[in-house]
């Protein structure tokens, strides 16, 4: 039988050198395909940890993981063209335009020039970032920034986007403007994966959810569901804090 998940880890564990606890404690971890899917955390849970295991950029103790039916610890060259990464970091030049940075990353990919370029102006477009290809990066706002970070992790078209906290220190109308994006980028067929401590964005446009705690998932669903099962609660955060005793934006 086909496997219905996009992303599976099993058994996950990881414990950094020195520390006492583990990270990442046996986190079973399972995304649909063609959803758009929020992993829910507050700081120090382990959800960015978690990524970089995902993306083959961090080393893990024990445990499994499989990216559309590739095992990671031998596929991970098969695994690398399918995922597109938008750190929380801002990941961009700030004395080059958007368009030199983006010309630069598509480079790094290995896209051909003139499918470089078409991709260039469609996500441009799709962001609302035409009028500013040719403005410096140090001059644009915090929003303009994160809008071209996202720009740079899809120019290869991946099927499976993950953003790592993508909304952080932007304006509201940006952040709106973001959030809809990713609806839109999700129903056009890519698989997102929405990392995030504020619950009232996930659920707002998520289509399943799982809450981590302690390097562990927790509990996982639909947020209307998932609101449902807990009555009284009303909400994503007050689920969270029943659950754990802790506030999302609380860091541990």
């Amino acid at each position: 039988m086909e496997n219905k998940f996009i992303i599976e880890t099993v058994d996950l564990k990881k414990t950094y050198k020195g520390k006492l606890h583990p990270t990442l404690n046996g986190l079973n971890l399972r995304i649909p395909y063609g959803s758009l899917f929020g992993l829910l955390a507050p700081n120090g849970a382990g959800k960015t940890t978690a990524i970089n295991v995902i993306c083959g950029l961090r080393k893990y103790d024990s445990g499994k993981v499989f990216i559309e039916g590739y095992d990671l610890s031998r596929d991970l060259k098969a695994i690398k063209p399918l995922l597109g990464l938008v750190p929380q970091d801002i990941a961009l030049y700030p004395t080059l335009t958007a368009y030199e940075n983006l010309k630069i990353f598509g480079g790094l990919y290995g896209i051909e020039k003139p499918l470089l370029e078409k991709r260039i102006d469609q996500l441009l477009e799709l962001f609302d970032l035409s009028a500013s290809r040719n403005s410096y990066i140090n001059r644009f706002s915090g929003g303009m920034k994160r809008r071209v970070n996202m720009v740079a992790g899809m120019l290869h078209a991946p099927g499976i986007l993950i953003l790592d906290e993508p909304t952080v220190g932007v304006d509201a109308q940006s952040r709106m403007m973001i959030l809809e994006k990713l609806i839109e980028i999700n129903r056009a067929g890519t698989t997102i994966l929405f990392i995030s401590h504020y619950l009232e964005e996930a659920e707002h446009i998520c289509t399943e959810v799982a809450f981590m705690d302690n390097g562990t998932i927790i509990c996982q669903g639909h947020p209307g569901d998932l609101i449902d099962a807990h009555k009284p609660c009303g909400s994503l955060e007050s689920i969270y804090l029943k659950l754990t005793g802790k506030r999302m934006r609380d860091t541990q």
